[in-house]
């Protein structure tokens, strides 16, 4: 997987992120501090993505805001792909009144209006921090991916070299762990990755709305801010674009990590080698 530029790209990208996440609040930038010497001004020498309007530096905030976003991105993957292994996974494999009463939740949660309910939580719980943010987006994000594995399963449960083990007395907790989960890796780093651009987006939506806690920093948060003092009419764009790009870097870096997750999973996706091509192009027309 790691051969293709994009897979690398990709996780360069990310690896980076998590980086800047971890050793920002160690880096002696204060994305608070307020130098009213140099407000709304544009990136120079001494501010190198600029200020804001309360003379902020953007530099700073930027780096404090990968932290918040990229705790609430992964953490939500993480919980929503968890609920959607418990839940799919077992009612694939056992099927019948296991599989009757998993599907019945996880449909309840694919009819249900995700993207209000959020904004109804969230806001009855406005004020909390990015661990509730994440929790929230994890809960109602994993039905989705539990339909996917409940049918990935349920092939993988009918197929011989499973009912060969079942006949022979292996116990159903080995099979689902090292027989019928090692098949799944594909689509769970797909939903993974997915899960993970979902929150950092749904972040920054319900921070955009004022839903989140307004003390703290996030790539989400600093776009409601250059919205609340007119930054695109009075042509601050140097306040909005970092938070923005950032965001379109970390979507772009999981879907090209996901596109590599996707040819290994499946050989069919997978891009001949340009020798390979050469050689089999001499031989047609030899």
């Amino acid at each position: 997987m790691l051969k293709s530029w994009k897979v690398r790209f990709g996780l360069g990208v990310l690896a980076f992120f998590v980086l800047l996440a971890i050793v920002g609040p160690l880096l002696p930038l204060d994305p608070r501090a307020n130098d009213i010497s140099a407000i709304s001004q544009p990136p120079s020498a001494h501010h190198l993505f600029g200020t804001t309007q309360f003379g902020q530096d953007v530099l700073a905030q930027t780096i404090a805001g990968a932290r918040g976003s990229m705790l609430v991105g992964i953490l939500a993957a993480a919980i929503g792909t968890l609920i959607a292994i418990l839940v799919g996974v077992p009612a694939g494999y056992f099927g019948g009144a296991v599989d009757n009463g998993l599907n019945f939740l996880t449909n309840l949660f694919l009819v249900m209006p995700v993207l209000p309910l959020i904004l109804i939580v969230a806001g009855y719980v406005q004020g909390t921090g990015p661990f509730v943010i994440a929790l929230i987006i994890g809960l109602f994000g994993w039905s989705g991916g539990a339909r996917t594995l409940r049918a990935q399963s349920l092939s993988l449960s009918s197929r011989d070299f499973v009912l060969a083990m079942r006949m022979v007395g292996e116990p159903h907790r080995r099979l689902i762990f090292f027989e019928v989960l090692p098949h799944l890796t594909g689509w769970i780093s797909a939903m993974f990755l997915h899960g993970m651009i979902g929150g950092v987006m749904a972040e920054a939506g319900l921070a955009f709305l004022g839903i989140t806690d307004s003390g703290s920093i996030s790539w989400g948060t600093m776009i409601q801010a250059a919205q609340q003092q007119s930054a695109v009419l009075r042509g601050l764009w140097w306040w909005f674009v970092p938070p923005g790009l950032c965001i379109a870097l970390i979507g772009t870096a999981a879907t090209l990590v996901n596109f590599g997750v996707d040819e290994v999973s499946n050989p069919k996706l997978r891009q001949a080698r340009r020798s390979v091509l050469v050689r089999a192009r001499k031989a047609v027309e030899a």
